[in-house]
C-alpha cells in the first residue's frame, strides 16, 4: 500500500515560535515524531510519503499517489486537522486517524474511516491484521500500556530535516503525579515506562547519520519521573556517546519542580549536554495548587528551587495557568512577580481550559460549567468553563498580564535577571551560520526596527561584558520575545473580537 502520514498545522500560538523561527530560517520547531514512529510500525513493503502542514503543503498530487491517509494530531490542531480529513474525504481517500486530538474526541470526527487510538504499539498490530484480512473496524483501543521495549526508532529519513529547529526523541511515557488539568495520565497513565538506554542511542546514531547536530528534546512529559535509572544508566550514557561521538548535541526536556531537590541529578543532567527544562509551575498560590492536585509544588521555595536550576546551568522556561476556582483579582499582579522575579524568560500563561479525560473536565461537567470543546490553545484568552471568576474580569486581568510580561522593559529585565542567576555550562559548541543569521537579522528587526530597540542594545551590551558565554542566549531570548509579542497582539485582537 502507498500511505500519506499526514501532520496538520498548528496555529499561530506561543508554542509555535513561527515569529522566531523565520530568524534562522526554519519552518517548525518540531518534527511529527508520533507519525514517522507509526511509519516505522508499518509494512516494509509498504510506501510511505510524509507531509508536515507545518513546513509543506499538500497537494492534489500527494492524495492521489496514496491508498489511505494517516492522521494524527494534539488539541491544538483541530481546525487544519478538519481541513485535511474534508480534503481526503473529497477525493474518496479512506483516513485513518489518531493521536491525542482523535483518541479523545473521536466521535467528533464521523468522516473519518478508522480511529487507531491509545498506543499504537497495541493498537496498531490488530488494525493491520484487520486491514490484510478485509475486516478493518471503526475504532480500536485499550486499555493497557505498552512496554516500551516495543517501540522502533523512528523512520528520519521521512523528514526534510533542513526545515526543523530541533529534532525529538521520547524516552518515556506516564507521570506519577495528579494534576487535575492534565490529560497526560488520561492518555498515557501514571506508571513510569522506559525505553532502554541502548534504543536512545540507536535513535541518537540515527539523526547523527542523517547529518543532525543542532538540539534535541526529550518530550517526556516528566523526563526525572525514574530518577534512579536517569542517574545510573541513561545519563552516563549520554555522558558517554557525547564524548566519543565528539559532538555538540544539546538536550531540552520537560520535568517537575523537584529537579532542584537533586544536585547530583542536575550535575548529570548539565553534564550530558541538557541546557534548557520547561517546568508546570502553574501558579504561586498555594491553594490553587492544592486545590488542582499539584500538591509536590507546594510547601517549597519554587523561587529558590528555580535558582538552584539556573545555577546549575540550566535555563528553566515555565508554563503558568489562571483562572482557578481560588484565584482572585489579585492573582495577576501575583503572578506577574513571581515571573519577574524568578528570571523565567520564557513563561508560558494561558487561562485554565478543562481537557476531554481530566478529572477537571468531569467535575465542569458535572457542575454544569462546561461550555464547549477546548481549542487546546489555553492562550488564546478564552477558556471552556464558566469560571468562578467574573469572565470578563478574568480576560482582562489576563491580557493586562500578557501585555505586562511581554512589554520590552520588563521582558528584556527578566533576560537579565535570568543571566546573571544562569551558569552557562561549560559545554563545547561549534560555529553555526544560522545563529549569525539570526544575530544579523534581529540587530535590523529588533535593534533598528522594533520598538524594542533600546532595551535590546543595552541587554546586549550588559551581556557582553558581563555574561559573554551567553550572548548567543541572550539573542535567542529576544527574537523569542518578539515572537511572543506577536502572539499576544494576535490574540487580544481576538479577544476584542469575542467581547465585542
Amino acid at each position: 500500500m502507498k500511505i500519506l502520514l499526514i501532520y496538520p498545522e498548528f496555529p499561530d500560538t506561543f508554542w509555535s515560535f513561527k515569529h522566531a523561527l523565520k530568524f534562522v530560517n526554519k519552518k517548525a520547531s518540531l518534527p511529527p515524531l508520533g507519525l514517522l514512529t507509526i511509519a516505522a510500525m508499518l509494512p516494509e513493503n509498504w510506501e510511505r510519503k510524509l507531509v508536515d502542514l507545518n513546513v509543506t503543503t499538500l497537494r492534489p498530487e500527494d492524495i492521489a499517489w496514496a491508498d489511505m491517509a494517516w492522521i494524527s494530531a494534539m488539541a491544538v490542531q483541530q481546525d487544519s486537522a478538519r481541513k485535511v480529513i474534508a480534503q481526503c474525504n473529497k477525493a474518496d481517500l479512506k483516513v485513518v486517524a489518531g493521536g491525542p486530538l482523535f483518541t479523545s474526541e473521536y466521535d467528533a470526527f464521523p468522516t473519518v474511516d478508522h480511529f487507531v487510538l491509545n498506543e499504537a504499539e497495541l493498537t496498531l498490530p490488530t488494525f493491520l491484521e484487520d486491514l490484510k484480512n478485509g475486516t478493518p473496524q471503526k475504532r480500536y483501543t485499550s486499555e493497557l500500556f505498552p512496554d516500551l521495549a516495543l517501540t522502533p526508532a523512528p523512520h528520519w529519513h521521512l523528514l526534510d530535516i533542513k526545515k526543523y529547529a530541533s529534532m525529538a526523541l521520547q524516552f518515556s511515557r506516564g507521570c506519577p503525579y495528579q494534576c487535575d488539568f492534565c490529560n497526560v495520565t488520561a492518555l498515557l497513565g501514571h506508571k513510569i515506562r522506559t525505553k532502554s538506554s541502548d534504543q536512545i542511542i540507536n535513535e541518537l546514531e540515527g539523526l547523527q547519520k542523517l547529518g543532525w547536530q543542532d538540539s534535541i528534546f526529550f518530550v517526556d512529559d516528566n523526563f526525572i519521573a525514574h530518577k534512579s535509572y536517569l542517574k545510573k544508566v541513561l545519563l552516563p550514557r549520554l555522558i558517554e556517546w557525547q564524548k566519543n561521538k565528539n559532538t555538540t548535541t544539546k538536550f531540552y526536556t520537560e520535568c517537575s519542580i523537584n529537579l532542584a531537590d537533586d544536585n547530583e541529578l542536575m550535575q548529570l543532567m548539565v553534564k550530558a549536554g541538557f541546557t534548557q527544562v520547561f517546568i508546570g509551575i502553574e501558579t504561586p498560590d498555594d491553594n490553587a495548587l492544592q486545590a488542582c492536585g499539584k500538591q509536590h509544588n507546594t510547601s517549597r521555595d519554587m523561587l529558590e528551587n528555580i535558582r538552584k536550576i539556573q545555577n546549575a546551568g540550566m535555563e528553566v522556561q515555565g508554563g503558568f495557568i489562571v483562572g482557578f476556582d481560588t484565584d482572585t483579582n489579585s492573582i495577576f499582579q501575583k503572578q506577574i512577580e513571581f515571573i519577574q522575579n524568578s528570571g523565567i524568560v520564557t513563561a508560558m500563561v494561558g487561562i485554565l481550559q478543562a481537557l476531554p479525560g481530566t478529572k477537571l473536565y468531569e467535575r465542569m461537567k458535572k457542575e454544569g460549567r462546561l461550555l464547549h470543546n477546548s481549542s487546546g490553545d489555553n492562550a488564546d484568552s478564552n477558556t471552556n468553563i464558566i469560571p468562578k471568576m467574573d469572565l470578563d474580569v478574568l480576560r482582562k486581568g489576563y491580557q493586562e498580564m500578557m501585555d505586562h510580561l511581554y512589554a520590552p522593559k520588563y521582558y528584556y529585565k527578566r533576560i537579565k535577571t535570568l543571566l546573571r542567576e544562569y551558569n552557562a555550562p561549560k559545554f563545547k559548541s561549534r560555529f553555526r551560520m544560522n545563529q549569525l543569521m539570526a544575530f544579523a537579522r534581529s540587530t535590523v528587526l529588533l535593534g533598528v526596527i522594533g520598538r524594542e530597540r533600546f532595551q535590546y542594545w543595552k541587554m546586549l551590551i550588559w551581556t557582553f561584558f558581563n555574561r559573554q558565554q551567553s550572548l548567543s542566549l541572550a539573542v535567542t531570548l529576544a527574537i523569542y520575545g518578539h515572537h511572543f509579542r506577536k502572539v499576544c497582539q494576535l490574540h487580544l485582537k481576538q479577544a476584542e473580537k469575542i467581547t465585542a
